[in-house]
């Protein structure tokens, strides 16, 4: 028997798991039904379900989202065809709930989900707090499934005839862009940045430091990026493309947008350090900010632009009941005298216990 070389196999492998993760490959019009999972999460109060519903058709007002929610959206392939399904998670509460990541992202929906994360343009100073927290909360639950899905696997019997649970490791096409100097994300990444009629009436200098910035984050993570406003319907159906790239596996256009004058519009691959060039500061030379690496030093140089609001954002409320988005004046009034029975309760039985005499 003809021995294969392990470099063929891992080229092999690499082309199976390139194949499932665009999500774009062709259906055959069969009867088989494709379900994936898309996980949405980003800025608070930054417009997620507002885009999340104009992506879906769905004609209603938003609400604020509450800790974790779920829906789902649907598509037909065509006449009497099966409808594939999108599972679609929202995290409310921006970075204070990311304890919930560990519930959408599990060993079961590992091998078709995708991830957005949306950052509110209009509030620059906790863009890049937002950023870093969510994507390495996620970065990290979906390190510890592939763990999970590859242990799981390899204990089962005949495992050595089942098709491999693919490593956290994303695995890029030879030529794609700045290969060996990307990190990318463990699953296809798509970023939002929201609110862009607000962000169009900042000064010019400090468009420019978020655009090419955002472009260095997505490039790096080897993600797609599009600025979007609920106000703007020509960027809504861009957005809505984007979406059900990830969602149904439909083609996402070809359109691309790089000028910072303008909103940005980059599917993963189009861009390149070269074409994004130098982190833009002039009033510092770059190599005395000691940055550790160079998202180090695009976080470094973003920051003096616009300082980090990192400790308000830890002050936020980890309890959504408390948070006044969500405030319900009847229901918090009689949650107010069910505390205060609470504590007289407590107090009652605590001078209870103090006041027996426990034999010995």
């Amino acid at each position: 028997m003809a021995k294969i070389s392990s470099d063929t196999l891992w080229e092999l492998a690499a082309a199976e798991a390139q194949s499932r993760q665009s999500g774009a490959a062709e259906e055959d019009g069969g009867d088989t039904v494709s379900e994936r999972t898309v996980f949405l999460m980003g800025s608070k109060a930054g417009g997620k379900t507002s885009i999340l519903l104009r992506c879906l058709d769905r004609d209603e007002p938003p609400k604020p989202t509450l800790a974790l929610e779920y829906t789902f959206g649907r598509r037909a392939r065509g006449h009497n065809t099966p409808k594939d399904i999108a599972h679609l998670w929202e995290l409310g509460g921006g970075t204070s709930l990311s304890d919930l990541i560990q519930i959408p992202i599990t060993p079961a929906n590992i091998r078709s989900l995708s991830v957005i994360l949306l950052l509110d343009l209009s509030k620059p100073n906790s863009l890049w707090g937002t950023m870093e927290k969510l994507l390495q909360a996620a970065q990290t639950q979906l390190e510890r499934v592939f763990s999970q899905a590859q242990q799981a696997q390899k204990s089962k019997p005949g495992a050595r005839h089942q098709k491999p649970v693919q490593s956290a490791a994303r695995v890029l096409p030879k030529d794609y862009p700045d290969r060996e100097l990307v990190s990318p994300f463990p699953v296809p990444l798509l970023i939002i940045g929201s609110k862009y009629d607000l962000f169009q009436e900042f000064d010019s200098d400090k468009k420019k430091v978020i655009s090419k910035t955002l472009r260095f984050v997505a490039h790096y993570y080897a993600a797609s990026l599009i600025f979007t406003s609920n106000k703007s319907e020509s960027l809504m159906s861009k957005t809505k493309s984007f979406f059900s790239h990830l969602a149904f596996g439909l083609d996402r256009g070809k359109t691309v947008s790089c000028d910072p004058g303008k909103p940005l519009i980059i599917s993963t691959g189009s861009d390149s350090f070269s074409q994004i060039g130098s982190p833009p500061v002039t009033d510092v030379d770059i190599t005395s900010l000691h940055a550790k690496n160079p998202k180090d030093l695009w976080k470094k140089v973003y920051e003096r632009v616009f300082p980090s609001e990192g400790v308000s954002e830890q002050r936020e409320l980890k309890d959504p009941a408390k948070d006044p988005q969500y405030s319900e004046p009847q229901i918090d009034a009689m949650r107010a005298q069910k505390d205060q029975e609470l504590e007289r309760y407590k107090r009652n039985a605590a001078k209870s216990w103090k006041g027996l005499e426990l034999e010995t």
